[in-house]
């Protein structure tokens, strides 16, 4: 696994060299190529100028913030440079706080920590032994790519992960989305639902968490180099129902998939014997 950013976490006046790490593995993505319809020609990606229509190489190529139509302030690689910021090089945590006080919608992407060298691995296995005793999580800045986020670190096994947390500045509010007029629910329908979700409990284990649709497009594309037929079961659409007869039909189906199969016991009943028919003979 190969390291995308090399620093220190810093909580007070305790430093721990580590190496950031991407927790996503992107190689799995099924990627397609462009090509051209009548010969299968790769496309390519040209970069022109929508002012003078001419290609332009990277060489030629800055970066401009536009702060009126058509006016720009063209940064160089040497003025993001000149920016200097502690959290270039280091995590500093400013402070701890629950799980529960980091609302879902802020967490972004997850990146894995692991200790910089045998020296900091003790320093770093009391970090992360703190974290899980006292149920808290850090909150630290850092700049990986070109800005600087906000990073939650948590234990995780026997090492820390770090989430990549979107500012709340970015986050619409709930309130926006059309249609949430709070109307009352019925207290029949409330008290079914509840039930239909009491009977189909259980537990993220035992949930199938897989891309099928990957799986699908996997076996599509190898079929396709075998030059197979391609075969596709269209799903039957299901009659619309009335909410009140769903549930109830919902929590019925849900009781007669729970219900225990009959345990083997691994007992044989031996047959009983049985009288020959007939008269015994006698034995000379």
């Amino acid at each position: 696994m190969k390291a995308i950013w090399k620093g220190h976490i810093r909580f007070s006046l305790v430093t721990i060299p580590v190496r950031i790490y991407n927790a996503i593995d992107t190689a799995k993505t099924i990627r397609f190529n462009q090509l051209h319809k009548n010969c299968n020609g790769p496309i390519g990606y040209d970069k022109k100028c929508k002012k003078c229509n001419k290609a332009v190489s990277n060489d030629n190529i800055v970066k401009g913030y536009q702060y009126e139509p058509d006016q720009y302030a063209i940064v160089e690689p040497s003025d993001l440079e000149k920016i200097k910021l502690k959290s270039t090089k280091i995590i500093e945590i400013e402070g701890f706080v629950k799980a529960s006080e980091i609302h879902p919608t802020l967490y972004e992407a997850p990146y894995f920590a692991g200790p910089d060298g045998d020296v900091a691995a003790k320093a770093y296995g009391l970090l992360c032994e703190t974290l899980k005793e006292t149920g808290k999580m850090g909150i630290g800045k850092v700049v990986l790519r070109d800005r600087e986020d906000v990073v939650v670190i948590a234990p995780q096994g026997s090492g820390i992960i770090l989430y990549k947390l979107r500012y709340p500045s970015e986050v619409r509010s709930i309130e926006d989305v059309p249609q949430l007029d709070g109307k009352v629910t019925d207290r029949e329908q409330l008290k079914l639902a509840r039930s239909l979700v009491d009977s189909m409990s259980t537990t993220l284990a035992k949930i199938e968490m897989k891309d099928r649709y990957h799986d699908a497009l996997r076996e599509m594309i190898e079929a396709k180099i075998e030059g197979k037929e391609i075969v596709t079961v269209e799903e039957e659409e299901k009659p619309v129902v009335d909410i009140m007869t769903a549930l109830k039909q919902s929590i019925e189906q849900a009781k007669t998939q729970k219900k225990p199969m009959l345990k083997a016991t691994g007992q044989v009943k031996k047959a009983k014997p049985t009288a020959a028919k007939g008269k015994k003979q006698k034995v000379a």
